[in-house]
């Protein structure tokens, strides 16, 4: 039975949502708070990256991180559905969306599943919930209304969050671009703009983000030679 949680208690949950320290913090408060409610066995996040490259967050349990892997593997499973409202399933062996994946992910000990997306701040789909029980479930419309709910607010955190790590990250490789711009115009007498190009042909040359050849410049005072950095 879907638990029943009034507004004042979203809102306590949205502040300790937001109050967590870091991503992953966050991303295991809610999973951890949606096994709970929900009576779940297992729940897990996770994000979607360029190309569709599924990465699992936050896990309640190392299946839920074998069931995200088969989902990249088979390119079939809740991630590849619409979650438009969310997506139930009372038996995924049986589910014909997923032949391959259901039948696997069932032989790891689930049978029913409660999926929600959410998306960041420009409205594009960031990332899933998913509830995983070891025991088929007769979902009610209850289930789906809190799933739904919960999820915005997880989303909320969850999107700030990310986004946060992002822009740090963002400025840490804008620091590291400008020390490494700042080597090669003192050693080679280079103005910024060229200091710049040479970084960026690196960059090309060898196939690695632009940070990364900056970091290994900043580190070694050499840049790098080969395909890996850390040669």
């Amino acid at each position: 039975m879907a638990p029943d949680l009034d507004p004042h208690e979203f809102a306590e949950l949205a502040k300790a949502l937001h109050a967590a320290p870091t991503t992953d913090r966050t991303a295991e408060e809610v999973v951890g708070f949606a096994v709970q409610q929900m009576d779940a066995d297992h729940a897990g996040i996770a994000v979607l990256h360029r190309r569709a490259r599924l990465q699992t967050i936050a896990a309640t349990d190392p299946v839920v991180r074998e069931i995200d892997a088969l989902q990249a593997e088979f390119q079939e499973g809740p991630y590849r559905e619409d979650h438009s409202e969310a997506l139930i399933v009372a038996d995924v062996r049986s589910d014909p969306r997923w032949p391959r994946w259901g039948p696997k992910a069932a032989d790891l000990g689930v049978v029913s599943l409660l999926a929600v997306d959410f998306t960041n701040s420009g409205g594009r789909p960031a990332g899933f919930i998913n509830l995983y029980w070891r025991q088929s479930r007769r979902f009610q419309p209850d289930d789906i209304a809190f799933a739904n709910i919960f999820a915005r607010h997880a989303a909320l955190a969850l999107s700030s969050s990310l986004e946060i790590a992002g822009l740090s990250l963002a400025l840490d490789g804008r620091k590291l671009i400008g020390q490494a711009q700042g080597i090669l115009m003192e050693r080679y007498g280079l103005d910024d703009s060229r200091a710049f190009e040479l970084l960026r042909r690196y960059s090309q040359d060898h196939n690695l983000k632009l940070r990364e050849v900056a970091e290994h410049l900043v580190n070694t005072r050499k840049l790098p030679r080969g395909p890996g950095v850390g040669s």
